[in-house]
């Protein structure tokens, strides 16, 4: 997330608000062209996919070959907004997975891996963003959110999550998400960043 729109993860909230309140999302509206907030620099849904796929394809292959080494705690970290749920273009009682990305959480955790989710949205949001994680098949090892009453910079306290992971025993083998302060700050193998359309998708 950019810390401009998610200081207290203002996605997360929109997405619990949705969950909570029912609001109809359909594969239609995923078609259009773009919803209708930003929908001046927001690409179509196919386009949206097809751009996440071009990276989830690579990450894919590196996760093959990583995984494929014997030995150790190994772990992704994925981001959940526009990374692993598809946030901007969907609705709905439970927000639709990203496709490719919840790929990316099976192949990982059929070689072993352990799926850690990190988010800027906050801990009050834990029931429903489990929720909706687990209900789209998402394998969830842990899932960290920014603590209450917690102003620290995103990009900060997603370092913190993710060296946390770490000390638990895990090597991160690979951190997914859509905005640079998703992967910046260091503590994993490789980072794969998903497009956010400068910002739109934060």
């Amino acid at each position: 997330m950019s810390p401009s729109k998610a200081r207290l993860a203002l996605a997360g909230t929109a997405s619990a608000v949705l969950l909570l309140l029912g609001t109809a999302g359909t594969a239609d509206a995923r078609s259009a062209a773009a919803p209708a907030a930003g929908s001046a620099a927001a690409p179509a849904y196919a386009t949206w996919i097809a751009d996440v796929t071009a990276v989830t394809t690579p990450a894919a292959d590196y996760l093959d070959q990583r995984l494929a080494v014997p030995g150790g705690r190994t772990a992704i970290v994925l981001d959940i907004d526009n990374t692993s749920l598809e946030t901007y273009y969907s609705g709905g009682i439970t927000t639709p997975a990203v496709q490719p990305v919840l790929a990316l959480a099976k192949l990982a955790q059929a070689k072993g891996a352990a799926v850690f989710f990190v988010s800027d949205r906050t801990e009050i949001l834990r029931w429903p963003t489990e929720g909706n994680l687990k209900a789209v098949g998402y394998p969830i090892d842990g899932l960290y959110l920014r603590p209450l009453f917690n102003f620290d910079p995103v990009q900060a306290n997603k370092t913190k999550a993710r060296t946390a992971i770490e000390q638990a025993g895990y090597a991160i083998v690979a951190n997914i998400g859509n905005n640079l302060t998703d992967l910046n700050g260091g503590h994993a193998e490789r980072t794969f960043k998903l497009p956010d359309y400068n910002g739109v998708l934060s």
